[in-house]
C-alpha cells in the first residue's frame, strides 16, 4: 500500500492506501493499541481488487505526528477521513470498517456519526462493548487521570498497587499481564498514558449501536479468541442478543492477537459474504 500524509490542523496524519481498487467501495482499517497501519499490509494482495483499503495511524502511533494535545475525538477522525476521500477523489458510497482491539472501539464509536449507513463492520476482539472500570477511572475522571499520570511517573508504586489489585481479584489476569508488561520501560509508560488519555472520547454506546444496526440493517461480524484474557468472547455473546439477524460471532482457538495473515481467509469471507 502507498504511504501518505494528510494535514489536519497542526498535525500530520499518516495513512496507507491501496492502489487500483474500486473508487466506490472503501474499507477503513483501524489498528490496535501500540500497532500501526503496517498491521493491515497483508490484506492488500487479497482484497485490493474488491476494495480501496485505507488504514490510518492514530495519534502517538506509527507515522502520525500529533500536535493537538492529549485529545482526539471521533469528529476529528471523521473529518480526517473526509479529507482523505477528497484527496484521492474517492466516492466512498459503500463503506466498510475493519477494526482490531482498540481499533474496534474506534469503529464502534465512529460509525453512528458518519451520517451514512455502513455496509459492513468486521471487528476482531474489539474493545468498547463493555467499559473496564479501571480504564474508565483513569481516562474519564479528572482525579483518576491525575492519579494515572502520577503512577506512570512512579512505576514502583504502580507495580505494588497492581499486584495488590491482582491478589484481591480486582483486575482480571489479562489486564494484569498487560499493565505489568508496560510498567518497566519509561517511554512505554509515557506512551501508555498519552495513548489512553488521547483516545478517551472514543466511547461506544452499545444500546445505541444495536438500535442503529437494526434500523439501518448493518451487517456486524465479530471475531474473538477462545483463550483471549483481555477481550472475552462472553462480552460479544451478550452484546449480539437481540440483533442476531444482523450480527454473528466467530470464536477461534487462539488468544488476543487475531489480526494475522493466517486468518486472512476468514477475514475475507466475512467482508465479502
Amino acid at each position: 500500500m502507498e504511504s501518505h500524509f494528510e494535514t489536519y490542523r497542526s498535525a500530520r496524519i499518516h495513512y496507507c492506501i491501496s492502489v487500483g481498487g474500486p473508487m466506490e467501495r472503501v474499507l477503513w482499517c483501524f489498528h490496535g493499541y501500540g500497532e500501526s497501519v503496517e498491521s493491515f499490509s497483508f490484506l492488500e494482495k487479497t482484497l485490493s481488487p474488491d476494495f480501496t483499503i485505507i488504514a490510518i495511524d492514530f495519534p502517538f502511533h506509527g507515522g502520525t505526528d500529533w500536535k493537538e494535545g492529549l485529545l482526539f475525538t471521533p469528529l476529528d477522525l471523521k473529518e480526517i477521513m473526509r479529507q482523505i476521500l477528497a484527496t484521492h477523489q474517492l466516492g466512498g458510497d459503500e463503506t466498510y470498517f475493519l477494526g482490531f482491539s482498540m481499533g474496534g472501539r474506534v469503529a464502534l464509536a465512529l460509525f453512528p456519526l458518519l451520517g451514512q449507513p455502513i455496509k459492513k463492520i468486521v471487528l476482531m476482539a474489539p474493545d468498547g462493548l463493555s467499559m473496564n472500570g479501571w480504564y474508565w477511572v483513569a481516562t474519564q475522571t479528572w482525579a483518576g487521570n491525575r492519579l494515572f499520570s502520577f503512577l506512570m511517573k512512579n512505576p514502583d508504586l504502580f507495580l505494588s498497587l497492581l499486584h495488590l489489585t491482582n491478589r484481591l481479584h480486582l483486575v482480571n489476569e489479562g489486564i494484569f499481564k498487560f499493565m505489568e508488561y508496560y510498567v518497566h520501560n519509561k517511554q512505554v509508560r509515557i506512551d501508555l498514558y498519552s495513548r489512553w488519555t488521547t483516545m478517551r472520547k472514543f466511547r461506544p454506546q452499545p444500546e445505541k449501536i444495536k438500535l442503529l444496526i437494526r434500523e439501518d440493517k448493518i451487517s456486524l461480524k465479530l471475531i474473538y479468541g477462545q483463550y483471549d484474557r483481555i477481550m472475552r468472547p462472553e462480552t460479544a455473546e451478550k452484546f449480539i442478543r437481540g440483533i442476531e439477524h444482523f450480527a454473528s460471532l466467530t470464536i477461534l482457538p487462539t488468544g488476543h492477537q487475531l489480526l494475522q495473515e493466517k486468518n486472512i481467509e476468514l477475514i475475507v469471507s466475512l467482508l465479502k459474504e
